[in-house]
């Protein structure tokens, strides 16, 4: 079904015949057709007032709900259909513009800039109230200048027009959960403080109650508190958000950050099924070219967590289903490419599999990704250094350090942090295999402190291999149980409930002869995989180790 009962009788009958198109968008390529809603069910409840023709209001109402759960391509249609129905709706032009910004995402390209510039200013000769003029005003600020002003300070510059629409109007939820979003839009990516996560909170908690139906409330509570700090403040809204917009994809996979941010890998598990199903279910009813990005992010975390589990045969299935796919509608995929075929490798410690993995072939123009193609390389040094190919290993490391030094000259800094703890910890193994013991310690250190002030990747799960893991790996291999235990618990910390720095902790606490401790993290490990019937190595190991105990 593609469409609710209710919103296919608006379909056919709310036009209003007295209207003409605005001739300002004729030049304006608009997305037009039929709303997609796959299941035909809710995407939430959203009641925003505004100055429109009356028969519109269903219509906007779901292509504000459609935009609080990031389904900006149907959302966009449906405020098209909007001004189709009512020229004068200002409040639609907003709307087209607030789907092409993509305030938790990306960039907008340069023709979606033109697009929402030009969209803005055939709304300016429109008659409409002060609230009306101040919303267009705010992502007019986003837009202006854009040829020449960059694009964190557009943010900004949104970000505080919002904050003044939250202050002026303190009866309008509306503006109230879009200044949350814009907070986390222009949050300190690097920081641990997480400033403007913590007032963004505070914000949505505080109307959550009256609207407990409404999508963008919990989806952006679950945005600003996906950080280790924060996850578990939003455990309950991550398992009601899923109900609240069941029809979304990305609201289906959005709760099981917080469930990988705890450890919680069942129900990661259950959200990104569902997720995957409502991506398929999407992409089959837009007749799409290829894969939709949404089904293959949800991929790398079903991955993730199967893994996390020891179930290598359920993530086989998804990895051998994700060597048929060569074409993408995407945005995200070319990472989940390279990270699922990294994960399947490094966290079996496949050292042959990772020192032999090359880019996915597909459609991709690799060249246009520098961050995803270093996930491979890395993958590729840390293999080579474990089976001693330290000529292979540092050919890999000299393409970190280009694609590192391109995206610094891209000025994507915060990409190239992500690559150069990649580069630190590919040269630390390099220097292990060459045997500088000690410095090779000190830089895997120095790369894991690098690690935990960059952060986790807002589109991953995870890094495919933890950087204070690897110290405690490396700790381990060099008999030196006491400080590996101490790098896997402050990981575990962070990243609880990884299969591999349980069992490392396990193994560190058994070398030092902490047999209670021992006994505990192989429990811990056999309990976490307890549904899978992991075949793991690791598994029998614990197994045995704890009749010996």
């Amino acid at each position: 079904m593609l469409l609710s009962t209710a919103f296919m009788a608006f379909g056919l009958g709310c036009q209003n015949e007295r209207s003409e198109p605005n001739p300002a968008l004729s030049n304006v390529d608009l997305l037009r057709g039929e709303i997609i809603l796959c299941s035909g069910e809710s995407f939430g409840e959203v009641s925003f007032s505004l100055g429109c023709d009356y028969s519109v209001r269903e219509t906007f109402n779901l292509a504000i709900s459609l935009l609080h759960s990031f389904e900006y391509q149907e959302a966009e249609k449906a405020f098209v259909k909007v001004l189709d129905a009512d020229p004068e709706c200002a409040m639609a032009y907003w709307g087209v513009a607030m789907t092409i910004y993509h305030d938790a995402w990306f960039p907008p390209p340069e023709h979606d800039l033109i697009r929402a510039s030009k969209i803005l200013a055939a709304a300016e000769s429109l008659s409409k109230d002060e609230r009306e003029s101040d919303y267009l005003e705010a992502i007019g600020a986003f837009y202006k200048d854009w040829e020449t002003v960059d694009h964190k300070t557009r943010a900004l510059n949104y970000e505080k027009e919002m904050e003044q629409m939250y202050t002026k109007y303190d009866d309008d939820m509306e503006a109230a959960i879009f200044y949350a979003l814009a907070l986390y839009a222009t949050r300190d990516r690097t920081g641990t403080e997480y400033v403007n996560e913590r007032k963004a909170g505070k914000i949505l908690e505080s109307i959550f109650p009256d609207q407990p139906n409404h999508p963008g409330i919990a989806h952006y509570i679950i945005h600003n508190y996906d950080n280790p700090n924060l996850a578990h403040l939003a455990l309950p809204t991550a398992r009601r958000y899923a109900d609240i917009a069941p029809s979304s994809s990305h609201a289906q996979h959005m709760p099981s950050h917080i469930f990988t941010r705890l450890g919680l890998w069942d129900e990661s598990i259950q959200s990104n099924l569902n997720s995957m199903s409502a991506a398929q279910c999407y992409a089959e009813e837009v007749d799409m070219e290829g894969h939709w990005d949404n089904e293959i992010h949800a991929m790398d975390y079903l991955v993730y967590a199967y893994l996390q589990k020891g179930d290598n045969e359920s993530a086989g299935e998804l990895y051998e289903y994700l060597q048929t796919i060569e074409k993408l509608v995407t945005l995200t995929g070319p990472y989940n490419f390279g990270a699922i075929a990294a994960r399947m490798a490094l966290e079996n410690k496949d050292w042959e599999a990772a020192a032999e993995l090359t880019q996915h072939p597909s459609d991709v123009e690799w060249k246009e990704f520098p961050w995803e193609i270093a996930l491979t390389h890395f993958a590729r040094v840390l293999g080579a250094t474990h089976l001693k190919d330290v000529e292979s290993a540092r050919k890999d490391l000299a393409m970190l350090q280009s694609l590192q030094q391109e995206l610094i000259e891209r000025e994507d800094q915060y990409n190239a942090d992500q690559v150069l703890v990649q580069v630190k910890s590919s040269e630390a193994w390099i220097l292990l295999a060459d045997g500088n013991n000690e410095a090779a310690v000190a830089l895997m250190q120095e790369a894991a402190e690098m690690e935990d002030r960059v952060g986790k990747h807002p589109k991953t799960p995870g890094e495919v291999l933890p950087a204070r893991e690897l110290l405690g790996d490396m700790l381990l291999s060099l008999n030196r149980p006491s400080e590996a235990m101490q790098a896997y618990e402050l990981d575990l910390k962070g990243h609880p409930n990884r299969f591999n720095g349980i069992y490392g902790a396990a193994v560190a606490a058994r070398d030092m002869g902490d047999y209670e401790k021992s006994k505990i993290y192989f429990e811990k490990l056999l309990d976490i995989q307890v549904s899978s019937g992991s075949a793991r190595p690791e598994i029998k190991e614990a197994s045995a180790a704890l009749e010996k105990i």
